[in-house]
């Protein structure tokens, strides 16, 4: 589920260690928040062995409910700017590690498809926020490549931008 022909099978396993690896040597602990990726992202940090050393937990809110009730995220967000948001992957990110007292977040929301696009809010968009150290890094994903690759992508590139900032 997690690769394509285009990317070796361990591509993601590899980026997932990386990761697994800063986050040990720094003590530093992870909770994820996702919606369109489901769990994916959690998925690849877990089945990297001694995972249990830096990840807390991940939260799969699908729904707006959910993004409000467990993650804190607030109805006007939603109601100004849509669950599919920078704003809303903001406080997604921030309400997971307010409620598995991490030091660090990922979140996604988006499109996957290959339905619920509209012309604002095209198949293919996915926001993602990375919170580590009082900064969030947040990344708009654009481009319909089907729906298991518009996943891939996005978890890839969430693991990227926690690398990049564990690294600074």
């Amino acid at each position: 589920m997690l690769t394509t022909e285009r990317e070796p099978g361990n591509a993601l396993s590899t980026l997932a260690q990386r990761v697994g690896q800063l986050l040990g040597r720094r003590g530093i602990t992870l909770s994820t928040a996702e919606s369109c990726t489901g769990g994916g992202v959690a998925a690849a940090i877990t089945a990297i062995p001694g995972s249990s050393l830096y990840f807390h937990g991940g939260i799969v809110a699908y729904t707006n409910e959910v993004k409000q009730q467990l993650l804190g995220v607030k109805t006007q967000t939603l109601q100004r700017f849509s669950a599919v948001s920078r704003e809303t992957v903001i406080e997604m990110a921030h309400g997971a590690m307010k409620a598995l007292h991490t030091d660090a977040a990922i979140a996604t929301s988006g499109i996957a498809g290959p339905g619920g696009g509209s012309p604002e809010i095209p198949v293919g968009v996915i926001w993602m926020a990375v919170a580590y150290k009082n900064e969030i890094v947040t990344f708009k994903q654009e481009g319909d490549c089907g729906r298991s690759e518009n996943v891939r992508r996005a978890i890839k590139k969430s693991l990227e931008i926690l690398a990049e900032q564990l690294e600074k």
